[in-house]
């Protein structure tokens, strides 16, 4: 649970400001890790949207706890 909220809001927004990734930096480090989670079967061609429904509705229902 979070308990300093405007600690964590001033740490996110220096975070953002300092990392400062490129389109094709993060392109990069997402291509990556796609290719581990093929490497390790998490994820194929053929799976990689299943499950979306459920993912959604679960993050519909946890942000609206936390708005």
């Amino acid at each position: 649970m979070i308990r300093n909220k405007p600690k964590l809001d001033k740490f996110h927004r220096k975070l953002i400001k300092e990392e400062n990734l490129s389109y094709k930096k993060a392109l990069s480090i997402y291509e990556a890790l796609h290719r581990e989670a093929v490497s390790l079967e998490i994820i194929n061609s053929e799976n990689i949207l299943e499950g979306l429904e459920v993912d959604l509705r679960i993050a519909k229902t946890v942000n609206g706890l936390t708005s």
